[in-house]
């Protein structure tokens, strides 16, 4: 197994734990049921804690494929990855410091709301980054002829 196929593995999961982490976020907000408030918050958090391995994953993924024609979309899904962690940090911070210190106004829930909305737009970006990579300029792909048992001539 490679890097490549490592990262590929490897980020998915804080896609989906982020993904609905913010859905459970809208419904915790229209329903004001606490279950769903509690749900957002850990998958914040193992989203976060996901988004940090998915990038430190990634930046081994993409050694060695910095020039010629990737050059400039990886440039482009590593500056989008680097945001993504850097938003998924402060957000899941934001969400320990309100959970830890208890300080629920409503305007908290509406910048804890606008943070986590920024995150998941941020993951989506990088996400069609990432896919564009390897859909469109093939990154990581290997390319092989499959191997045909050959009869031994008589």
């Amino acid at each position: 197994m490679t890097t490549t196929h490592l990262h590929a593995m490897l980020i998915h999961f804080p896609i989906a734990l982020l993904l609905v982490g913010f859905l459970s976020e809208i419904i915790a907000l229209l329903s004001k049921n606490k279950f769903y408030k509690d749900v957002a918050f850990y998958l914040l958090l193992l989203g976060a804690l996901g988004a940090i391995v998915a990038y430190i994953s990634g930046s081994y993924a993409g050694e060695g494929m910095e020039e010629g024609m990737l050059e400039i979309p990886m440039e482009l899904h590593e500056e989008a990855a680097l945001i993504t962690l850097w938003l998924s940090i402060i957000t899941a911070l934001y969400s320990v410091g309100i959970y830890y210190f208890k300080y629920q106004r409503n305007w908290t829930k509406w910048i804890g709301l606008l943070l986590f909305t920024v995150l998941v737009v941020s993951v989506a970006r990088t996400g069609y980054l990432g896919g564009q990579l390897v859909f469109k300029h093939g990154a990581g792909i290997e390319l092989a002829l499959p191997e045909f048992e050959t009869k031994p001539a008589d």
